[in-house]
């Protein structure tokens, strides 16, 4: 009876065994084996050494915690003179030039072209308005009552004209522009108010510069 027990324990512990290692192997086994010469990427470049030793040894610039600190930063920070002047002349180069990138908003896009180039081709009474604004000045400072007087009528009737001739001048061009652009929403009033503005600069002071001489046709 004993060596009957001790032959069972033995074939128990035997079939034990033999359960752990095939347990063991199933584990060092994978699942999908990769492809023989297949390397299996890391989803990023791996990078230099000298950079990243650079980095690590680079300070990180700390954020500026008062206002005078931000100021300084922002002052080193500040293009230079110079540069400051080639990009305003750039810029203004470009508006002269009527592109629509540096225009402000109210003189962009091709009605607004189309408006200048119409008030550009003609001479109006309008265009005397900074120089009628000079003379009500010096009216007023003039010491003469009777030059005053004279000068005063002359700037009320001058004053009356220029306005009757931008109502007509707007009405003209908005229905102008209406029948050049007949898909765009053209207001009256506001294309008016931009044609008075216009024609009341003098020529060589308008911003976008003039595309058409006097005279030409639009």
């Amino acid at each position: 009876m004993r060596f009957l027990r001790r032959s069972d324990e033995t074939t128990g512990n035997d079939a034990a065994g033999k359960a752990v290692d095939a347990a063991d192997t199933a584990q060092d086994v994978p699942d999908d084996p990769p492809a023989k010469g297949h390397t299996p990427g890391k989803g990023r470049p791996t990078p230099k050494r000298r950079d990243s030793q650079s980095a690590a040894r680079r300070p990180a610039t700390p954020a500026p915690r008062t206002r005078k600190e931000a100021s300084e930063y922002a002052k080193a920070n500040r293009p230079s003179k110079d540069a400051r002047r080639a990009a305003a002349a750039e810029r203004r180069a470009r508006m002269d030039a009527g592109d629509d990138r540096y225009l402000l908003p109210r003189d962009r896009g091709p009605v607004r072209a189309y408006i200048r180039d119409v008030i550009d081709s003609r001479p109006h009474l309008i265009g005397m308005f900074m120089p009628l604004a000079v003379l009500v000045l010096v009216a007023v400072v003039l010491p003469i009552p009777a030059i005053q007087q004279y000068l005063s009528l002359f700037c009320l009737l001058a004053l009356i004209v220029m306005i009757g001739e931008g109502v007509l001048l707007g009405m003209s061009v908005t229905r102008k522009a209406r029948a050049k652009f007949p898909s765009e929403d053209i207001r009256a009033l506001s294309t008016s108010w931009y044609c008075f503005t216009r024609a009341s600069q003098v020529r060589k002071l308008r911003t976008p510069k003039p595309r058409v001489q006097r005279g030409a046709t639009v």
